[in-house]
């Protein structure tokens, strides 16, 4: 009997469905505690602080309310960088997909010979390979300025963006309990 225009199943496909879904599951988790766009660039929330510990309590206060947004800004600004650089823009993009299987995503500990690999080891490995590879790319320079450029973007909106109308979002959502 011929099997002609049947479509051939691997045992591997469910496993691979099931990577991708979870995978899926744990980024659109991590982008659900990104908060609105447009309550981050409220103008009627900008002002200057009155001082210098002001400043530093809005850093403070700002960066763990909008945590999620300010890195995916800094990320932006990198990509932006490496679009010039093309080599390194696809090297950058391996060794993220690299560092999201090998240590984001994984839910299992490493096994490598019959020797299970500790988290330090994970990260410090992949940490190297990752310099290693940007410093062959020779776009480091880009990458650091792009960086240091992304981190000085975020410390202003932090200093300067108000922390008074933070709150009362998260006390309407039930994050915070009233104190009776």
């Amino acid at each position: 009997m011929t099997n002609y225009g049947t479509i051939p199943t691997s045992s591997s496909g469910p496993v691979n469905v099931e990577y991708i879904s979870r995978a899926k599951d744990v980024i659109k988790e991590g982008l659900g505690s990104r908060r609105p766009w447009k309550e981050m660039f409220n103008l009627h929330s900008i002002k200057l602080p009155s001082s210098i510990s002001d400043a530093i309590s809005r850093i403070k206060t700002n960066f763990s309310y909008f945590q999620m947004n300010y890195a995916l800004i800094v990320l932006g600004i990198v990509f932006l960088s490496l679009l010039w650089h093309p080599i390194s823009l696809i090297v950058f993009i391996v060794l993220m997909a690299v560092w999201l299987f090998l240590y984001f995503l994984r839910d299992e500990p490493l096994v490598i010979f019959n020797r299970l690999i500790s988290e330090r080891v994970v990260l410090i490995v992949l940490a190297v390979i990752t310099l290693g590879l940007l410093l062959l790319t020779h776009a480091t320079s880009n990458i650091l300025i792009s960086l240091a450029v992304g981190v000085v973007v975020v410390l202003i909106h932090a200093a300067i963006r108000k922390t008074d109308d933070l709150f009362m979002d998260e006390e309407a959502a039930g994050f915070l309990t009233p104190s009776s």
